[in-house]
């Protein structure tokens, strides 16, 4: 078959076949290349699918997901999809981990002793967990004595959350019931998330940290990790007693 030669209908049948091998988001510029096609032929290709799929009430849906297009299962479906998986899943995160995750996610780049500022506790055992998971990367080593190692969210977080970038994450600022708790939240979890390593290294000098705003974080922390694992049901992630 001549693929440059298809009509629209069997564009959007090979894309939709490529999309249904390929375990990762696949952009338009590589469909095109694969097809002999400009990009925007296929794009507009990848746009009929994904209006096709949606107004035929299929079960599967068209994403942009991490800079590419995914098939994906309908939301509406995500309650039995959860059942069914959870049946036969040995992969999933525990409480831990999702703590664990959140900080991360909303803290990158941040070292092993920035995470236990925030949780609270020795965390290197669900980190590791999230490493072996594809959830959580090394990302470098901070510049300061002893140079730690820097961890940050992976591609396959953005994929498993269903989130196109980290610009997706909820606002943990509307978690905060007033405006002391927001101010709070910018100033001591990086909602930010500045570039700025003086603003990093600020992060976590506990030394003008009073009780009460202790307290406060562990609250904040707690509707936070609570956000995080709503997204994970929604992905086929449920907690489990280990990490």
């Amino acid at each position: 078959m001549e693929f440059a030669e298809m009509n629209p209908e069997e564009l959007m049948g090979a894309c939709e076949a490529m999309l249904f091998v390929s375990a990762e988001p696949v952009n338009a510029i590589t469909m095109a290349d694969m097809m002999g096609v400009d990009v925007e032929a296929a794009e507009t290709a990848l746009n009929g699918l994904r209006d096709r799929l949606a107004h035929s009430d299929s079960g599967i849906q068209l994403r942009q997901v991490a800079g590419g297009w995914q098939l994906a299962t309908h939301p509406r479906y995500h309650e039995l999809i959860e059942k069914y998986v959870i049946s036969w899943d040995t992969r999933r995160l525990s409480q831990a981990a999702l703590e664990t995750l959140s900080i991360v996610a909303y803290n990158q780049p941040i070292t092993r002793n920035g995470i236990l500022a925030i949780r609270g506790v020795n965390s290197d055992s669900s980190i590791s967990s999230l490493i072996e998971k594809g959830l959580v990367r090394e990302a470098g080593r901070e510049q300061s004595p002893g140079q730690p190692i820097l961890y940050a969210t992976t591609r396959s977080f953005l994929e498993r959350f269903g989130l196109t970038s980290l610009a997706d994450l909820p606002d943990l600022e509307s978690f905060a019931p007033d405006e002391e708790s927001r101010e709070l939240i910018r100033e001591r979890l990086g909602i930010t998330r500045s570039d700025d390593l003086e603003a990093n290294e600020a992060l976590f000098d506990d030394s003008a940290l009073d009780i009460d705003l202790a307290d406060d974080i562990v609250d904040l922390r707690a509707e936070v990790q609570l956000d995080l694992a709503s997204f994970a049901a929604e992905q086929g992630l449920e907690d489990e007693d280990g990490e």
